[in-house]
């Protein structure tokens, strides 16, 4: 049977409705989709099953979501087994994102001077949504690493160290709004995370300490092979973003690595934060300076 549907003709008399955008509502399928390509992306080669644990999503749907992102040129199965990996197309899905330099052109210098310093991969990274994402990193400058990290690796935010600083330093709004959108839309290991964020102290912790630490990460191409450190890189008061050392889990253990590496990692950050400060205040006075007169 045939259904009508209303089409208002006079935007006047339409009824009010309230939009997707407005009640935060995403569409199931898309995050879904997103979540398997990111997964994929993340570990660069996975079986199927590994897909569907990795992003968290049924198997049955994993399935049809690879088998999608085959067909748009974005994933493809490896010739002898039974594993899908990215492809070069993935690359293109950055090409719109025009990035501020400044950040990693000024704490580059400082990261690879700690990385030669205490022979860990240091990592700088912004927080997107309920990420961090990499900026950058100097995994290719030490061999105590088990795998290189490229800029746009991204992590959810409260299952890294470099998370937790961001939630404890950036403007309570700003940290309200992340965490209201994780506990509409995460899963249980996220709510039992919120739980500690909001009523479990564990923000007020990083903030007065000055540090977050986290044992045998999670979401990483090794997962549970690395522990991690960080502290936030501030620039006139204001967090512009995090900075994290990682190490062997069973090579260090986290208060040891704390006594060693929170130092150095602290210096390191306050050294960016003062040349970014700089890098803007003369920026702002090069903007302002009268054009010379032609004689």
């Amino acid at each position: 049977m045939a259904t009508r549907a209303f089409i208002p003709l006079d935007e006047d008399h339409a009824p009010e409705a309230e939009s997707d955008t407005e009640r935060g509502i995403p569409i199931r399928s898309v995050t879904r989709a997103v979540a398997v390509l990111k997964a994929i992306n993340r570990n660069g080669s996975l079986s199927m099953m590994q897909v569907a644990q990795a992003s968290n999503v049924p198997y049955p749907t994993a399935c049809r979501i690879v088998q999608t992102l085959i067909h748009e040129g974005l994933v493809e199965r490896e010739p002898q087994r039974k594993f899908y990996r990215p492809t070069a197309l993935v690359q293109t899905l950055s090409h719109g994102y025009q990035g501020d330099s400044a950040l990693v052109d000024i704490a580059r210098p400082h990261i690879t001077a700690l990385t030669e310093r205490i022979g860990w991969p240091v990592t700088l990274t912004n927080q997107v949504g309920g990420t961090m994402v990499l900026r950058d990193s100097t995994h290719s400058l030490t061999t105590l690493t088990f795998n290189q990290y490229h800029p746009g690796y991204s992590i959810p935010i409260l299952a890294c160290a470099a998370g937790l600083v961001h939630l404890a330093f950036c403007p309570d709004e700003e940290r309200d709004k992340t965490l209201g959108m994780l506990e509409r839309f995460g899963d249980k290991d996220t709510q039992h995370m919120l739980q500690l964020a909001r009523d479990g102290g564990l923000l007020a912790t990083v903030r007065a300490s000055g540090y977050a630490a986290r044992g045998y990460n999670r979401f990483t191409r090794n997962p549970g092979k690395t522990s991690s450190i960080a502290v936030p890189v501030m620039v006139e008061g204001k967090i512009e973003s995090a900075l994290t050392v990682a190490f062997f889990a069973a090579t260090i253990e986290v208060r040891k690595a704390v006594r060693e590496l929170l130092e150095p990692l602290r210096e390191c950050a306050a050294a960016i934060g003062r040349d970014m400060a700089r890098s803007r205040s003369d920026a702002w006075a090069a903007s302002i300076r009268p054009p010379l007169r032609q004689v």
